[in-house]
């Protein structure tokens, strides 16, 4: 996963605003005690941030991939 990949998720699920909020405030065990702006600093994979932060949010499963996006038909 890229880091454009993490923020177009932490946005779909938790909006532009609170993702910002939570990737630098929220502490997840996932990562060693570290936010999530701290872990992706020290170079973390982001999937592995995301995947700590959906666990500590409650993210359900089926979103975890985050949202279908249909095809444009132009």
């Amino acid at each position: 996963m890229r880091l454009s990949d993490y923020w177009r998720l932490m946005d779909d699920e938790f909006g532009a605003g609170y993702s910002r909020v939570l990737s630098s405030t929220l502490v997840l065990s996932g990562v060693g005690g570290r936010t999530a702006d701290q872990a992706l600093a020290a170079g973390v994979e982001p999937r592995r941030v995301w995947l700590a932060l959906c666990d500590v949010q409650d993210v359900p499963a089926e979103r975890r991939l985050g949202r279908d996006i249909k095809p444009r038909r132009d």
